[in-house]
């Protein structure tokens, strides 16, 4: 059951991605040739109109080919032949999509289970927090210049630039403060730490469907924070490749996940698995919209600098980068796979 929800989890997220692109692509009057659930073989398929529908073999996803979008076409309809804008906007649309996506499914969670608010309801003996004069009862409103709406922020941030000093600026009776802090090493966790501390049912709140729409942005905006910081622990070093993890590590820390709440009943395996497919939904819009050869990003670079230059990029030379992008973006994803093959034996 777990993987057929992990399967159901990546499959509705990419083909909403496709659906962006399918969406702008008809409004463009581009031709879509086919437009597909899964990869592989066709085993079902119908023909509507100029576009077939299809349902292939391997259920991960789904596709929009759109007529010229990869080749030379001559037909009045294709890709190549629309306005630059059209051409963006339709490149654009998918990782768009993953965003609405991900806002929608951030509003239904937040309505159920509400906000962790940056209340702070312990401070810890002898921690900078406590020496800096934070008390039990304020609530963190920014981290130097970065606004703080969530508690897990205020940890994510102390994990995403550990040890260094931190401005933080709370509330106490309806006035700001501000304090600096410097994290302090704890030598039991291996950790920097601040000593502040938030029980989730003293800070959960709920709110109205404004105050749930307002917090559904940010919620996207959280995970957009979290997808580029990680990204750049990433390409600092900070962070091993070998904690990358890909589609067979993403499918066993679903399954992980269902089976740890399964226990305490189907309600609270759905807001799991909708928590988790907000982060998916967030992480695959921007990593589609980096400028790297082969993603979205990458083809909207060039489409941009069609729009500068007021002339198209050689066919040929464009190709052959985004050639070379998928090359080694396969050999990246073999090794990702093959490293959370490793981990489940380990």
């Amino acid at each position: 059951m777990k993987f057929i929800i992990a399967i159901l989890i990546f499959s509705v997220i990419i083909l909403f991605h496709e659906l962006g692109h399918f969406l702008f692509a008809k409004r463009a009057g581009i031709r879509v040739n086919e437009f597909c659930m899964g990869l592989g073989p066709t085993l079902f398929g119908v023909q509507k109109g100029e576009t077939f529908y299809s349902i292939k073999l391997l259920p991960f996803g789904g596709a929009c080919m759109m007529e010229g979008e990869d080749a030379d076409s001559s037909d009045d309809a294709s890709f190549g032949k629309k306005s630059v804008w059209a051409r963006i906007s339709v490149v654009a649309a998918g990782p768009v999509f993953n965003f609405i996506l991900a806002y929608v499914m951030a509003f239904v969670l937040i309505s159920f289970m509400g906000v962790d608010t940056p209340l702070i309801t312990s401070v810890t003996n002898g921690s900078p927090a406590q020496e800096a004069g934070i008390k039990e009862g304020d609530v963190i409103v920014k981290m130097n210049r970065k606004p703080i709406h969530f508690f897990r922020e205020v940890s994510m941030y102390g994990m995403f630039y550990e040890g260094d000093p931190v401005k933080i600026t709370y509330e106490r009776d309806g006035q700001r403060h501000t304090a600096e802090l410097t994290p302090a090493y704890n030598e039991k966790t291996g950790r920097y730490v601040l000593g502040l501390g938030s029980r989730s049912e003293l800070a959960r709140k709920k709110g109205n469907v404004l105050s749930n729409l307002k917090y559904g942005v940010y919620e996207i905006k959280y995970w957009i924070w979290t997808t580029l910081q990680s990204l750049k622990m990433l390409g600092t070093g900070k962070v091993s490749p070998n904690e990358m993890s890909g589609p067979v590590g993403i499918v066993k820390t679903i399954g992980d996940t269902y089976e740890a709440s399964r226990s305490d009943g189907y309600f609270y395996v759905f807001l799991n698995m909708l928590n988790f497919s907000i982060l998916l939904s967030a992480n695959l819009g921007v990593m589609n919209l980096l400028p790297l050869p082969a993603l979205d990003g990458g083809r909207l670079v060039f489409l941009l600098l069609e729009a500068v230059r007021r002339k198209k990029v050689d066919p040929e030379k464009e190709g052959m980068v985004h050639f070379v992008g998928i090359v080694i973006l396969m050999g990246i994803m073999v090794l990702v796979m093959f490293n959370d093959i490793r981990k489940l034996f380990i």
